[in-house]
């Protein structure tokens, strides 16, 4: 009986290594890892973290070298580094590391996966970035999700979310003087716009799209739907709800997965939140609920079906919040070119049943699917901070137990702006709210500022074709 039984939990480990040596989106231990990625003679391995942007940044070795307890590092300065690849001034509490010290990159094996579309066997995996003590950064994207994540565990509450993100496809444009114009589809034409939900639209791009599922399947990302937006070569896609940092995970890895399948077929995919001048912009809503960690049930509903006071709250949140967080929903000069009264992005703080003229909408649904849909955020919004942010000001508005006003019916986009018009005020608003900073932190919230002004005295050094139009011979 003994010698069965042996043989038997050996046949069972037997499967268990199988089973996760087929996994095709993350591991559990680093021994795991190594059989992991000796089973698919991966070569190569991408150490990756996002930075404030939502870049992606680290570092790439053998993957013998991954897996021999090999300590990685990456200057501070990654962390602190504007778009344009400036830095910011020293003041308003932000301080340059005199040092420039190494932070660690702590790899997150959960997240490993293949890079389907590199010619030689190669592996990806998301890392945290950790002081040399262990301690998390604070300023870090994927720390401070998980920081306001963590907040509403401390109260038994999960947050979950589910982003769509629009994008644009667009012909290569190796001359930035010159603007973005529409691909050519397979038709042979230049596509045009008003292809809002239209299958002939999404079939001109059906080998580039064939290519954005294997790379997505490969990497076990899931794509819930795909459609043909409003704009001319402007596709969304929509991901199945779930945990905020595995959201977030996925979009980063979703934004670098569209851009290598255009680049396949000599295009340029763009999450700039307004790439064409006359076109809409691009969006990345976020459809949130919150769920009690001990019954599963979602706390925007009561027992009859009926809306929480807790919804209420959620709402007043975001309501009362928001404007103060849109830099990290809006973080560019060009973000607030889609944030124009008379559109689709909203420039209000309204809120309303299915009323896709409010920031903040409620879909029709079944009561346990109650969800608010938050949809000021641009696609060009780092998919960590969009999601930080707005979940930060639910959680004010829950704590603090935040009335929302009545809901909406009307069109509210019309003509009352409720939101900053621009980048130096959208930096001014939230330095200024303390509120936020007690949920984000003081040394987020001072490098994010710091960043942010930099990259507006970078802008502001560049004269637009505007000015040389009106201006030359003007005035």
């Amino acid at each position: 009986m003994t010698v069965k039984k042996t043989k038997k939990a050996k046949d069972k480990n037997t499967k268990i290594q199988h089973a996760y040596l087929k996994n095709i989106y993350g591991v559990k231990n680093w021994n795991e890892a190594s059989e992991w990625l000796a089973f698919r003679g991966i070569e190569d391995i991408e150490c990756i973290t996002p930075d404030q942007a939502g870049v992606a940044r680290g570092k790439m070795m053998p993957s013998n070298k991954f897996t021999s307890d090999t300590s990685l590092a990456l200057p501070s300065a990654v962390f602190m580094a504007t778009i344009s690849g400036d830095y910011p001034e020293d003041g308003n509490g932000f301080h340059y590391p005199a040092d420039d010290g190494d932070l660690r990159l702590e790899p997150d094996l959960a997240t490993l996966s293949v890079v389907p579309w590199e010619d030689d066997p190669t592996a990806q995996v998301i890392c945290d970035i950790v002081y040399q003590s262990g301690k998390r950064v604070e300023f870090t994207p994927r720390n401070v999700l998980r920081n306001v994540v963590e907040s509403y565990t401390k109260l038994g509450l999960k947050p979950v979310v589910a982003p769509e993100i629009e994008f644009y496809l667009v012909q290569k444009n190796p001359d930035p003087d010159y603007p973005l114009t529409p691909p050519v589809g397979r038709s042979g034409r230049a596509i045009g716009g008003g292809q809002g939900y239209s299958i002939a639209g999404v079939n001109e791009f059906d080998e580039l799209i064939d290519d954005m599922y294997h790379f997505s399947e490969a990497q076990g990302l899931e794509i819930d739907t795909l459609i043909h937006e409003e704009g001319a070569g402007q596709l969304e896609i929509n991901l199945r709800h779930g945990d905020p940092i595995e959201l977030a995970d996925q979009v980063f890895l979703f934004k670098r997965t569209i851009r290598e399948a255009a680049f396949k077929h000599d295009m340029y995919a763009t999450f700039m939140a307004k790439p064409i001048q006359g076109q809409p912009g691009s969006a990345m809503h976020i459809h949130q609920s919150i769920v009690d960690m001990k019954t599963g049930n979602n706390i925007f509903t009561r027992a009859d079906g009926s809306e929480s006071e807790a919804f209420r709250y959620f709402l007043g949140g975001l309501q009362k919040h928001m404007a103060s967080a849109m830099v990290m929903l809006a973080p560019y000069v060009n973000s607030y070119r889609r944030l124009v009264p008379d559109l689709s992005a909203p420039v209000n703080l309204h809120w309303g049943y299915d009323n896709r003229t409010t920031a903040f909408r409620v879909p029709r649904s079944a009561p346990q699917a109650r969800r608010v849909e938050n949809r000021l955020p641009s696609s060009d919004a780092n998919p960590y901070l969009a999601l930080a942010a707005s979940l930060a000001c639910g959680l004010i508005g829950l704590v603090d137990k935040l009335k929302p006003d009545e809901p909406s019916s009307q069109t509210v986009n019309a003509d009352h702006v409720d939101l900053p018009r621009g980048l130096v005020e959208a930096v001014a608003l939230f330095d200024e709210n303390k509120r936020l900073r007690s949920v984000l932190g003081d040394a987020f919230v001072n490098t994010y500022s710091a960043i942010k002004r930099q990259e507006f005295e970078t802008f502001m050094e560049v004269i637009s074709p505007w000015e040389r139009e009106y201006l030359l011979l003007n005035v």
